[in-house]
């Protein structure tokens, strides 16, 4: 067989020039003049820069969790989708009106507004991989090469959508990342159909929401990636938080378990016991509404993560120790946790983990004397 003699070859497919054209139609967005293209990854490499006036600096969290998505492209052969890149060219290029395409001399550079992370993740991929090409040649590892160079083939031929601001300047790009990355998202149909492709505790909650009696009365919106809208009373990340915290005792950010590799079984006996808890959160809480602070995200993530500790003490998650806990619910005094504008001012984290405290302290002082096999109280009808 032929021995690879330069990573470069698979890069060369294309004759050389002495620009970089980026095919695509002049339109306009937001009153500004823009080009909507789809780019292989390997002119992409060579043409992105990241400004970090304008950018936030790369969190691992982040990137890690998204080269571990386009692994599955890689590693598992299974299809992946991004949403678009935006870029901004700062002026750069001329764009050719009878070819149809922004030509870029090669020392221009389109700027990253939106997709940093998606572009460091391909980037980070590469050079992991271009580490072990050199690596298997010094060993003369033929094998190994040719699976390298195909994985390599992939990911330079993986096609990218973008649109591209012609010229907008740094300030316009700062305010158009802010607005992107704080703005609620509606999901197109066909994301929401992707979601059975994404992670553990998403997919948990689309099934959720879907299936559990109990959710029908909660109202999720399923429909927004953030935020949620009026009518609703959850949202389906706020949700996720609560399988999170309700499964591993952890925030979203700590997750373990959120992986894109796991049983059907392992999903379908997690949702299950999620419908025992928010069934019995139904029984033993105050109506669902905007107005109950029980039902505010940051009391229910506390709540979560204090039954994770009680259901837990057996060992295995237990759902008859998660059944007992729940009945102290009715007797706890939510409106005590925060005093003042506490639940106003503090920090996200600082809330949650005061109410935690509250919750706790109060079972641990009062569960004996409030708690018994013949409860005194009658539980509201079961939903399920």
């Amino acid at each position: 067989m032929d021995a690879i003699s330069s990573l470069s070859e698979l890069l060369a497919e294309q004759k050389p020039s002495s620009f970089v054209e980026i095919p695509g139609i002049l339109g306009q967005t937001f009153g500004q003049a823009t080009i909507a293209a789809t780019l292989p990854m390997s002119k992409l490499f060579s043409i992105y820069e990241v400004d970090l006036e304008v950018q936030r600096a790369i969190i691992p969290r982040n990137l890690s969790k998204l080269i571990d998505y386009v692994n599955l492209y890689l590693e598992d052969r299974q299809p992946i989708y991004f949403p678009g890149i935006i870029f901004s060219a700062r002026g750069a290029g001329h764009y050719d009106e009878d070819q149809q395409a922004l030509r870029l001399q090669p020392i221009e550079k389109l700027y990253v507004v939106d997709g940093q992370h998606r572009l460091a993740a391909f980037q980070r991929i590469m050079e992991t991989l271009q580490s072990q090409m050199a690596r298997a040649k010094d060993r003369r590892e033929y094998d190994k090469m040719e699976e390298i160079t195909e994985k390599l083939r992939r990911l330079y031929a993986f096609p990218i959508s973008t649109m591209t601001y012609l010229d907008i300047n740094a300030r316009q790009e700062r305010q158009l990342f802010s607005d992107i990355n704080k703005l609620p998202r509606k999901l197109g149909g066909n994301l929401a159909v992707l979601r059975d492709q994404r992670r553990f505790y998403h997919v948990a909650a689309s099934e959720l929401a879907a299936k559990a009696p109990a959710m029908q009365k909660l109202t999720v919106d399923m429909f927004s990636e953030r935020g949620k809208s009026p009518e609703y009373l959850f949202s389906y990340h706020l949700l996720i938080e609560i399988l999170i915290a309700l499964f591993e005792g952890r925030m979203k950010s700590a997750a373990r378990n959120n992986g894109y590799q796991y049983e059907d079984k392992e999903l379908q006996e997690l949702v299950s016991l999620a419908g025992t808890y928010f069934n019995g959160l139904l029984n033993y809480l105050p109506e669902p509404a905007k107005g109950e602070i029980v039902w505010s995200e940051n009391i229910q993530i506390a709540l979560a993560m204090f039954m994770h500790e009680e259901a837990t003490k057996p060992g295995k998650f237990n759902r008859y120790a998660l059944e007992h806990v729940l009945k102290i619910l009715p007797h706890v005094n939510w409106n005590s946790i925060y005093a003042g504008e506490e639940k106003d001012r503090l920090p996200r984290r600082t809330r949650i983990m005061k109410a935690y405290n509250h919750i706790k302290n109060f079972y641990q002082d009062q569960n004996a004397f409030l708690i018994s096999d013949a409860d005194s109280y009658n539980s509201k009808e079961d939903v399920s």
